[in-house]
């Protein structure tokens, strides 16, 4: 019944050469809900960042790929926030160490010039400012940064100038047209300060419902039928609200997506998910194999082993 068989441990073989879902990070089958286009438009109106939470693999992240595309603004620009984070991050990075190293062996000091080329590394809101054409710039996972660093970050992208001491060199703020639009994420792990809260647009993506989850996977995912489709977004539904279930970790939208590219590739009957009861033996524990792509834990994957 199997259409892909990689791997059994035994013998040998040759790997094949293997290319992942190219719709999977396509920018232009981006698909957002009515009120994430009212609320990127209401962030451009007001010249502010756009905020979003909501569950991991909703599309939080994807949406600065589809703005960059759509706009025709070239890749966005992306700073991932950490626990150690301060604002000069978002700007750029001085490498201070290899610098000490360098000087001890070198009898000659660096121009300006050459300390910036070797031990200066532009970050994502810095090249926004410095490259001298507008972009999408990604604050990715703020809500991971210390406390202090939103209301810090708000105040530099109200500025939008920067200055490097280390080079004596400092960048204005670009004219208008060249503003960067900047979203920021947030998977709520804890919360934002009011201040920095009141001075950004806030959208919470919803989790998608049955018809949107199918025009997801219509959009992504090739080979299956309208009714094949509509079995798998019904018991990938299943597997989320079932309380029987009990996931830690629900799957989103983005392990639907490669769990029905894998059960195209694997040649699993998608249409006989409506009524699980009637898998055969072999057609169970391929199913049952494919839940690795749903499950992100050893007890989710018990769980769903249980449930099935």
């Amino acid at each position: 019944m199997s259409t892909f068989q990689l791997y059994k441990a035994s013998g040998q073989a040759d790997l094949p050469v293997i290319e992942p879902n190219p719709k999977l990070r396509d920018s232009a089958l981006y698909d957002p809900p009515p009120g994430l286009q009212a609320a990127v438009n209401v962030a451009l109106a007001l010249a502010q960042p756009l905020l979003l939470t909501g569950e991991p693999g909703t599309g939080k992240t994807q949406l600065a790929d589809h703005l960059a595309h759509f706009f025709q603004l070239g890749d966005p620009l992306v700073f991932n926030a950490q626990t150690s984070s301060v604002v000069r991050d978002l700007f750029y990075r001085y490498d201070a160490l290899a610098h000490f190293q360098y000087a001890q062996t070198q009898k000659e000091p660096l121009t300006p010039e050459e300390l910036e080329r070797k031990f200066i590394r532009y970050e994502a809101l810095g090249e926004a400012i410095r490259g001298g054409q507008r972009r999408v710039v990604l604050i990715d996972e703020i809500d991971k940064a210390p406390r202090d660093l939103p209301n810090d970050v708000l105040a530099a992208l109200e500025k939008l100038e920067f200055s490097v001491p280390e080079i004596g060199k400092t960048w204005p703020s670009p004219p208008a047209a060249l503003r960067p639009l900047i979203i920021m994420t947030s998977n709520s792990e804890k919360n934002l300060p009011d201040a920095f809260l009141r001075r950004v647009v806030y959208y919470h993506i919803p989790f998608p419902d049955d018809k949107m989850l199918l025009r997801i996977i219509s959009k992504k995912v090739d080979g299956f039928k309208d009714a094949e489709l509509q079995s798998i977004v019904k018991h990938f539904e299943d597997i989320r609200d079932d309380k029987q279930v009990k996931l830690r970790k629900k799957p989103a939208t983005a392990e639907l997506i490669q769990w029905a590219t894998l059960l195209h590739k694997i040649g699993f009957p998608a249409a006989m998910l409506s009524d699980p009861d009637k898998l055969s033996k072999e057609e169970r524990a391929l199913l049952l194999s494919s839940y690795s792509v749903l499950a992100k834990s050893k007890d989710d994957l018990k769980a769903l082993e249980d449930w099935l």
